[in-house]
């Protein structure tokens, strides 16, 4: 089985952790792929649990997406250490880190669709 992880910084903002999981849920259920959300700090599961967890269920490949909006310190340094880490405790299992969200053309949508929504937004309040 196929299995991946919604990868985030983790937040003290409990509403913050709780939107990465709501998004990981939403996800699974749009897609049927076994999705699991995981925390660097700040936030539960972290990443090494997510993983057991998921191997636990069946997962044979696991491939951790990270929710980080550019590279930095966490995706260039702590994910590879913590993915290497894992794969040695999880021998035989596929372990992975996709790209982060850096560079994908939906980021632009989303900004031009926010800036939408305030103008429209400012003209509404105007009239």
């Amino acid at each position: 089985m196929t299995a991946f992880v919604v990868f985030a910084h983790g937040s003290r903002v409990a509403a913050a952790n709780d939107a990465v999981r709501q998004l990981a849920a939403g996800m699974e259920q749009s897609s049927g792929w076994t999705t699991e959300a995981a925390f660097l700090e700040l936030g539960q599961p972290d990443l090494p649990s997510a993983t057991a967890e998921l191997i636990s269920r069946g997962a044979t490949e696991v491939f951790v997406i990270p929710y980080f909006l550019s590279p930095g310190v966490h995706l260039t340094r702590d994910l590879p250490r913590i993915i290497e880490e894992l794969r040695s405790i999880h021998k035989g299992v596929t372990i992975a880190a996709t790209q982060g969200l850096d560079g994908h053309p939906a980021l632009l949508q989303i900004l031009l669709d926010r800036a939408s929504e305030a103008r429209t937004a400012a003209a509404e309040e105007s009239v």
